[in-house]
């Protein structure tokens, strides 16, 4: 057992609460409701996430006209306009790794739920990918927030963000806080801990 304030290691004495010998807080078998709020913080990302392909992130103007974009709409706009690379870009940081990071995670959570028997080393390999690929997922607020400062050229040219810019970095913020709340140690659990714990 390892304690979250302090990371000093502890063995198993058979009780699931115990003290931290170096700094006395309560140390646990594994996380208590772990697998609970994982699960909650990723149902929430996926509702939100619904919401942020179904919304306009933003609305870029060019002599009096245009019109809200949503981020598959962009991806169509830019690929229409010949920005291929960008539009590749925007494609992986605004679908494809929210969607991956999702169907990640709700895949660790059936595993451990379900007692799945599947290589735990892979699946502790797919969890570290989803902690690693969490910290890029803002890329494509960062490039709207640019965008939006940047071009301001009045009557000539104007881009300003939509709704779905906050919904998308909620579902960013979202399924960082759920690879967070995720003990990986349930991982490599051979039988299910108590639910209390988990």
């Amino acid at each position: 057992m390892v304690c979250h304030s302090c990371h000093k290691l502890h063995r198993d004495n058979g009780r699931d609460h115990q003290q931290c010998a170096r700094c006395g807080d309560a140390v646990h078998y594994r996380n208590q409701n772990s697998l609970a709020r994982t699960w909650a913080l990723c149902l929430s990302s996926t509702v939100f996430l619904v919401f942020a392909n179904v919304f306009p992130i933003m609305t870029v103007m060019y002599l009096g006209k245009g019109s809200p974009d949503t981020i598959i709409s962009g991806v169509i706009a830019l690929v229409h306009y010949n920005m291929i690379p960008i539009a590749i870009v925007v494609f992986i940081a605004s679908v494809a790794v929210p969607l991956l990071k999702l169907l990640g995670l709700y895949w660790l959570l059936l595993k451990v739920h379900f007692n799945w028997q599947m290589d735990q080393r892979q699946c502790a390999i797919m969890f570290r990918m989803v902690q690693f690929i969490g910290r890029w997922s803002m890329l494509d607020l960062f490039v709207i927030a640019i965008l939006v400062t940047l071009v301001d050229l009045g009557g000539i040219a104007t881009i300003t963000g939509g709704p779905a810019a906050t919904y998308f970095s909620t579902v960013v913020v979202l399924t960082m806080l759920a690879a967070h709340t995720f003990d990986q140690r349930l991982i490599w659990d051979l039988q299910k801990q108590p639910s209390a714990d988990r």
